[in-house]
């Protein structure tokens, strides 16, 4: 620990070396950890060389025509908040729309399918599985969807329109019991979306 000569200023000269710290990083203090990890994925940039940018600040599309074909595979989850009354009526199939979570789940693929639709810079890429898996807690619906593919560029977008597009449905086969007299939704929220999972591998 640097100890201070009282005029605010840490003295360098005090206290041992740190044995974690090698020549390396002693050389060039602002080459960290991160950045060689960085440096080892093609899929993550500096801030200052973001390339869904142009030199001209206008978006574009990535160009990921030179990367190799990997195997992808994503995982996104997400929640969304309902009354007790609401959770009881999914598990007894009485909600009046039908079968709530058969319809997320069709939902879920849907949006996993067509996620290069609806976000402007996603690439169409070839999707090979897609998994759902939609359950009731006491007071939530909790939705985990799985994406995998196998090309230039990942699926976690994929998996996000998955999950968010499922509870979406969700909330609309059940608003009629979620809405109160008002027509305001004081009880119900989608919250806590996020990617659980992301990998990639080289084909055999």
């Amino acid at each position: 620990m640097r100890e201070d000569d009282g005029d605010g200023e840490a003295d360098p000269g005090s206290g041992p070396a740190d044995p974690d710290v090698d020549e390396a990083d002693a050389a060039d203090p602002d080459t960290t950890d991160a950045d060689e990890a960085d440096a080892a994925d093609p899929d993550t940039t500096d801030a200052d060389e973001l390339t869904h940018t142009t030199d001209d600040g206008d978006v574009q599309m990535v160009d990921v025509g030179d990367k190799p074909d990997t195997a992808r595979r994503a995982v996104a989850r997400g929640v969304i908040h309902l009354t007790p009354s609401t959770i009881g009526a999914i598990e007894a199939d009485a909600i009046g729309k039908g079968d709530v979570l058969a319809t997320a789940r069709i939902g879920a693929v849907q949006a996993v399918k067509h996620t290069w639709e609806t976000i402007p810079m996603c690439h169409q890429i070839p999707i090979t599985n897609v998994e759902t898996d939609f359950t009731v807690e006491s007071d939530r619906v909790v939705a985990t969807v799985a994406v995998e593919t196998t090309g230039k560029t990942g699926c976690e977008m994929e998996a996000l329109e998955g999950v968010t597009t499922g509870l979406n449905v969700v909330w609309d086969m059940v608003k009629a019991a979620e809405k109160t007299a008002d027509g305001g939704y004081p009880d119900t929220r989608i919250a806590d979306v996020e990617v659980l999972e992301k990998e990639k591998r080289a084909l055999e």
